[in-house]
């Protein structure tokens, strides 16, 4: 490659989005909103990775734009009812 710049592949990004996660969730997540629950990485198509959240109490602007920012990118995110008290956060990563 020009210049020694390298290009992730699909499976390094995962890899570097999941770190990125692991590396800042406490700093961006204060009142543990999403720390300790349930997640999942799903790829599709090896174009994008999705992050789910699930079992979330609530969830503020704030933490949702500190994941966005640990995320990078033009990641974009939607939060649903999972059941009367609880949510799920859904993240979504573009892999390019």
């Amino acid at each position: 490659m020009p210049g020694g710049v390298k290009q992730q592949g699909p499976e390094a990004r995962v890899a570097a989005v999941k770190e990125s996660l692991a590396a800042g969730l406490a700093r961006v997540d204060p009142y543990h909103r999403l720390r300790g629950r349930p997640v999942r990485y799903e790829t599709t198509a090896g174009q994008t990775l999705e992050i789910t959240f699930r079992d979330v109490p609530s969830i503020g602007e704030a933490e949702v734009n500190g994941i966005k920012k640990l995320l990078g990118g033009k990641s974009f995110c939607t939060v649903s009812p999972q059941s009367r008290e609880r949510l799920i956060v859904r993240f979504v990563v573009p892999l390019e």
